[in-house]
């Protein structure tokens, strides 16, 4: 079975993204609309996108700098700029900062599928090194974003899924705080530490009903994932 391919659309036209919102979804493409950059990135770093598809004229961060932020995490994404600038410059400036396609309005629906379409086959995304780890009774499920526990699954949004992935991969083992905020924030400030504290809260609630799995916080140092067979 085909995998549902869920896309981020951020569009400015307010008219024109409920339209498309409303065609890419009858074409079996759950999709979320954003109007702005700033509200798209949010939504990108806390929920799973497999496809986006941006405007470059935008309120706030422009779709260049949006581009240039999701490549910061995510080198393998789609990223297709559906936007009125069509000089050789901008084509140009778009592909630089990362796009894997460039359609210029006005455009066609049927042209836009058909794009997503080829682009899907095309890209493969670069598969985790391990995809099912095991800690203790909960079983961490990368491809499908998951943590199950006893039948129930926990859905992780993009930073939970990316910062617990980072712990398991060094499990029983320390993770120096600094290590961790360039590898999953690309920058170490006071605001990029803050954001990591709450991430650090949720993946311990998420880990809390079992005793044999403690997130521990190593005092000036990092952290380490604890997992007792």
């Amino acid at each position: 079975m085909n995998k549902v391919i869920k896309i981020l659309l951020v569009e400015g036209d307010k008219n024109l993204g409920y339209i498309l919102k409303s065609y890419l979804m009858m074409r079996g493409y759950p999709t979320t609309l954003c109007l702005d950059g700033d509200e798209a990135l949010e939504r990108y770093e806390n929920e799973i996108y497999d496809f986006i598809i941006s405007d470059i004229n935008l309120k706030g961060m422009d779709g260049y700098s949006l581009a240039r932020r999701i490549r910061e995490s995510d080198m393998n994404i789609p990223l297709v700029f559906l936007t009125s600038k069509s000089s050789r410059l901008d084509v140009s400036k778009g592909f630089d900062v990362g796009a894997d396609d460039y359609i210029t309005k006005p455009f066609s629906m049927e042209e836009l599928l058909e794009r997503i379409k080829a682009i899907s086959r095309r890209i493969v995304p670069t598969p985790k090194s391990e995809h099912l780890f095991q800690l203790s009774s909960y079983t961490f499920d990368t491809v499908h974003h998951v943590l199950v526990r006893n039948g129930v699954e926990k859905r992780l949004t993009r930073k939970e899924m990316d910062l617990l992935y980072l712990f398991c991969e060094y499990k029983n083992r320390v993770v120096e705080r600094t290590f961790a905020l360039q590898k999953i924030w690309n920058k170490s400030n006071y605001f990029s530490a803050r954001n990591m504290d709450v991430y650090i809260n949720k993946i311990r609630k998420l880990l809390q009903d079992d005793p044999n799995v403690e997130l521990q916080n190593i005092h000036g140092v990092g952290y380490k994932l604890v997992v007792r067979d």
